[in-house]
């Protein structure tokens, strides 16, 4: 399918000359990082802006690195260098393990996690883990910069706080002193590439400390702070995972699409979750720490 609409096509080589297109085109630009999304808005013509802001020269985008402190990821890191990186796999496992359950090697290749948090599409697999490591949101106008928590980020299926003028510079981690674990839990129709029917991040700390949050089962991410605060204190047994299950129907609101039933996705919380608690204990305990936790056909 062709791209009908006329744009002017700029890629600026400093963060100065970007951040001055945004400033003077503000509602009529968009940003072109890793596409994936565009692209095919381009050509469905569901967006009609009057410039390409293409961001790939900014070559100071494209790191992963820690700086006191925290874990900062570029605007330019795509899925694929996020698998790359040993400091992700050693020390953000969920993250790692989110990443790798992205569409397919070609789209991880391109699409970048800015890009999937900002698309802001509820089945959108990063949200839940950033959300269980309180990301911040790096953004940076002509005005300055600021930081965004990412609890506060998404206010509706494709919006976010982002304003016109400004580009998310990147995201932010602050690294957790004490020993956790954690999973990152999706389900699809069959293995391969394919959108979450439903999707679930959790955190676990040695002092029995719970971070969950649920994804694609509501408009924006699911924080499950009642659960998190039910489970304080309590190893997941038998018993408080029944209890902890019996919980997620006061908490999401899924619906039916052709991916899923709206009772299928309620049901299937309720399953990931206790499976998620459990590997998420074995992980904290030195086992399962290999294993790709995605179901699927």
């Amino acid at each position: 399918m062709p791209v009908t609409h006329d744009f002017e096509y700029r890629r600026p080589q400093t963060l100065d000359e970007m951040l001055g297109l945004l400033s003077d085109y503000q509602d009529g630009a968009v940003i072109l990082a890793g596409g994936t999304d565009l692209a095919l808005e381009l050509k469905e013509d569901l967006r009609r802006p009057d410039l390409v802001i293409d961001i790939k020269g900014l070559a100071e985008f494209k790191r992963i690195e820690v700086i006191d402190g925290t874990l900062q990821i570029g605007a330019l890191v795509t899925f694929s260098d996020l698998l790359a990186s040993e400091l992700i796999k050693s020390q953000f496992y969920p993250l790692w393990e989110s990443a790798a359950s992205v569409a397919s090697v070609g789209i991880r290749n391109r699409a970048t996690m800015v890009g999937n948090i900002c698309s802001a599409v509820p089945c959108m697999d990063s949200a839940p883990v950033l959300m269980c490591y309180d990301a911040q949101i790096a953004l940076t106008s002509k005005a300055g910069e600021k930081i965004v928590p990412i609890a506060e980020w998404f206010i509706a299926p494709r919006k976010t706080l982002r304003k016109a003028d400004e580009l998310v510079a990147g995201i932010r981690i602050p690294i957790i002193a004490i020993e956790h674990a954690g999973v990152f839990v999706k389900l699809g129709r069959y293995k391969g590439e394919d959108l979450a029917q439903a999707n679930l991040a959790i955190l676990m700390s040695a002092d029995l400390e719970y971070r969950i949050c649920f994804g694609s089962v509501a408009p924006v991410p699911v924080r499950a702070v009642p659960i998190e605060e039910f489970l304080r204190g309590k190893k997941p047994e038998v018993n408080v995972l029944d209890q902890a299950a019996a919980m997620v129907e006061t908490l999401i609101s899924p619906i039916t699409d052709v991916r899923a039933s709206r009772e299928y996705r309620m049901h299937i919380c309720k399953v990931m979750l206790k499976r998620g608690l459990a590997v998420t204990h074995e992980r904290l305990a030195g086992k399962n720490a290999e294993h790709l936790f995605i179901l699927g056909g």
